[in-house]
């Protein structure tokens, strides 16, 4: 059962980078713009992080066998629409359903690992399940290049087929059915609003790009964002089982935590975005060649983590923050310089490793600072906080890279907008590294919550 949840959770997580090698070639396939690729990156995060809140509760109401198969059952059906797709409607369409499969499946396999095991196996099956996501996000590259080289970009949805038809012809008979709570608790409102709420951020974010900061089609969608967040803070208060307790977000470990997960999803998935589009875009590498050149930094980031992790223990939680952050900023700082010509490995893989380096340690930082204070009965809500952070911050990541980069991006490329681009979250990172100086709590983590899903 370890080993199939597994499966499916790193399925999941790989369709958050897989695509982003593949984009040029959709692009082209489909005859497809800067905003529609955008869109095809973050509206599965979009919904991904949206929904897996209601995903959660939805398992508690109904059982968590039925809903996880549920989301497998759609995330397999949404990823042969989307591979299948002839436009920009039915690609986003399905992605956007793969999203939604998502939330549902992710959560419900999580509660039901938490519960099949106990005492140190579940320690044991846990960090299995928390390994996923590091190894999932780098593979998600090297994947993606190696099947849009090969039987082309449609095979990054296709791959998911089957693999879901067996996990669903072999999970049944390993899942055993629990009884379901009751549906009237649903947060429905509070889902649907912060998902809106992020939808109109992001399609404000992507606007800009095309017809400045001061068009309608850019203020509107933001002034609409912050009306729904406000809406949605409301909304939380009232209701009797909310998605996200506003009250736990004033707490400073908590809070911290969401905020450095924010930050450090959404610059590593842009890091892969930007440098995918500027090896295939702008310097016309192939496909398989850009994801190994990834490799480097895939490694970087996992043992950047595992690093983090060992300090945490050691030094503190601050000190790590700093440093990742610090790393972040000098490997975006790096790429800022990057040329139109020239060795991509003197002037691209030093920038790209030294930067997914440093965010690992942010990772272990975020997660621990979160869940170190917290009782067992609230360490699945705070998970789910940082959980829905990490998802939305990759979301609204590859947005503002977009926007920023939208020169790069365009018919004609130009190195100026990739290297503007690098320096606003080289700009990003130093700033948030001065300000984990004052936000990150200090001392080591006591842990008395469960791990991050990923």
């Amino acid at each position: 059962m370890l080993i199939l949840l597994a499966v499916a959770q790193f399925m999941l997580i790989l369709d958050v980078t897989v695509i982003n090698v593949a984009l040029p070639d959709i692009g082209a396939g489909l005859h497809l713009g800067r905003t529609t690729l955008t869109w095809a990156v973050t509206i599965y995060t979009l919904f991904f992080g949206g929904l897996m809140a209601l995903g959660g509760r939805l398992a508690d109401a109904f059982g968590t066998r039925r809903v996880l198969l549920t989301g497998l059952v759609l995330f397999t059906a949404a990823s042969l629409a989307t591979g299948l797709a002839g436009n920009a409607a039915l690609l986003l369409g399905g992605r956007a359903a793969q999203g939604v499969g998502a939330a549902l499946l992710s959560p419900a396999a999580l509660a039901t690992l938490t519960t099949a095991f106990h005492g140190p196996e579940r320690n044991k099956a846990l960090g299995v399940w928390a390994s996923l996501g590091g190894i999932g996000f780098a593979a998600g590259v090297l994947v993606g290049g190696a099947l849009t080289a090969g039987p082309g970009w449609r095979w990054v949805f296709f791959v998911n087929v089957p693999v879901g038809a067996v996990l669903l012809a072999v999970l049944p008979a390993t899942l055993r059915a629990v009884r379901a709570g009751t549906p009237r608790d649903l947060d429905l409102l509070g889902a649907v609003t912060v998902t809106a709420a992020t939808g109109a951020f992001i399609y404000g974010m992507v606007h800009a790009g095309d017809s400045g900061w001061t068009s309608p089609g850019t203020l509107l969608p933001l002034a609409a964002a912050v009306l729904l967040y406000a809406a949605f803070a409301v909304v939380e208060r009232r209701v009797r089982n909310p998605l996200v307790n506003v009250r736990m977000l004033a707490r400073r470990p908590v809070a911290v935590g969401g905020l450095l997960m924010l930050i450090a999803s959404g610059l590593l998935i842009s890091l892969f975005f930007l440098g995918s589009l500027y090896l295939q875009h702008l310097r016309g590498i192939g496909a398989l060649r850009t994801g190994l050149l990834f490799l480097p930094a895939a490694l970087a980031t996992g043992v950047g983590a595992h690093l983090g992790g060992h300090f945490v223990g050691t030094v503190g939680r601050r000190p790590v923050a700093v440093a990742g952050l610090g790393l972040v900023a000098a490997g975006t700082g790096l790429l800022a310089f990057l040329p139109a010509s020239g060795s991509v490995a003197l002037h691209f893989l030093p920038g790209i490793t030294l930067a997914a380096a440093g965010v690992g340690p942010v990772f272990v930082t975020a997660t621990t600072s979160a869940l170190a204070h917290v009782t067992h009965s609230e360490a699945g809500m705070v998970s789910g906080v940082v959980n829905t952070f990490h998802e939305l911050g990759a979301a609204i990541g590859v947005a503002l890279a977009s926007t920023i980069a939208a020169a790069g991006l365009a018919a004609a490329p130009s190195v100026d907008g990739f290297t503007r681009a690098y320096t606003v979250f080289a700009i990003t990172a130093g700033a948030a590294a001065v300000l984990a100086l004052w936000l990150v709590p200090p001392g080591k983590p006591e842990m008395t919550g469960g791990p991050h899903v990923h």
